[in-house]
């Protein structure tokens, strides 16, 4: 039986949600190349996947983060993903906006938050965790419990999970980038001799040797 990382990995894949293109890097906007793209508003527009990731999501709040009372999305990505596991779960959801509005009440947290409940975050992705990690430090400073973050996808890259360590927060993905790099390769979807230069990526992304491997 394949595991709950494969069968999001065969979603994702299988709605091409995931760009790989070893010879030919994308630029993101941190200025990092990168042979893969993971595109997971794409999710939404493809019902079996939506499904699979949305019930997948509410397990993991379920499994790993008991006694949860709301969900928070990341914004923009997030947002959607919150407010199905929410209603699958019956839980409130909001969502953090990247800064606050300059106008009406000037909310950065959208949707009513306690101080004292807790909260798990839902992302979509994960590279550096920057952007997480900042809507979980609003939470925090609006006197929000954070259990952790329920994510879809993880490039497991060291940098980010330094910072999750580093500030103390747990991050549980449905799939991440080494089982995903091995589903494409077992499909077709890539050659297997990608598979190292990809993970060779993952390993150092400031070490560019990996394009012309």
């Amino acid at each position: 039986m394949e595991s709950r990382e494969q069968q999001i990995a065969r979603h994702l894949l299988s709605i091409k949600a995931v760009f790989f293109r070893p010879q030919e890097p994308f630029t993101w906007a941190s200025g990092i190349k990168s042979p893969v793209y993971c595109d997971n508003r794409l999710i939404l527009t493809a019902p079996e996947a939506r499904n699979a990731v949305e019930q997948a999501l509410a397990a993991v709040v379920r499994q790993e983060y008991a006694g949860c009372e709301v969900l928070m999305g990341t914004s923009t990505a997030g947002i959607a993903h919150a407010a199905i596991t929410g209603h699958i779960l019956g839980l409130p959801m909001g969502y953090v906006r990247s800064s606050a509005k300059d106008h009406g009440r000037g909310n950065q947290i959208e949707g009513r938050l306690l101080p004292g409940q807790k909260v798990v975050v839902i992302e979509d992705l994960i590279s550096t965790a920057g952007s997480v990690l900042e809507v979980v430090r609003v939470l925090r400073g609006a006197g929000a419990e954070v259990l952790g973050v329920a994510s879809i996808f993880t490039y497991g890259m060291k940098k980010g999970l330094e910072r999750l360590a580093a500030e103390g927060v747990k991050n549980v993905s449905l799939t991440h980038f080494d089982v995903v790099a091995r589903v494409a390769a077992e499909t077709g979807y890539i050659r297997p001799e990608d598979v190292a230069r990809l993970l060779a990526f993952r390993d150092d992304p400031a070490d560019e040797s990996w394009i012309g491997a």
